[in-house]
């Protein structure tokens, strides 16, 4: 009976350190909020000419991304890594449309933006990083 009870204890040990290694793994990192608020300070600033639009579309997805990694989100792409945190972000939709504007931008040579789209997409961007703590 002894062999027994040294059995349960050595699974019920096996059972706590992996499922404690599970958790600490699935929870996502805290982020360094001052380091994302500045970056989005320079984001904003590439709004003022229609010239830097792109860029700033482009260069807040990348933001995105790097929150999505530094948070362990699972994915080899952006994209995989958004469906990871859809749980953790409140508006999908407004997300997806600034990476989908994201990828126009860098695969097609003629897309034209309005200040509308601009818009849409940051706000999309923005409301995901504060979703996952970055802002």
């Amino acid at each position: 009976m002894s062999d027994g009870l040294a059995i349960a204890a050595i699974v019920v040990l096996l059972v706590l350190v992996f499922g404690t290694s599970y958790l600490l793994r699935r929870k996502p990192k805290q982020l360094n909020r001052e380091y994302y608020q500045g970056k989005w300070q320079e984001l904003q600033a590439l709004c003022a000419d229609k010239s830097t639009w792109p860029l700033a579309v482009i260069d807040a997805d990348k933001l995105l991304d790097e929150a999505l990694k530094r948070s362990r989100y699972k994915g080899k792409t952006m994209g995989e890594r958004l469906v990871s945190a859809q749980r953790d972000i409140k508006n999908n939709d407004t997300v997806w449309y600034g990476h989908k504007l994201r990828n126009r931008l860098v695969h097609e040579n003629s897309v034209k933006l309005t200040k509308r789209d601009v818009k849409d997409a940051l706000l999309g961007i923005r409301a995901a990083l504060k979703d996952l703590g970055a802002l």
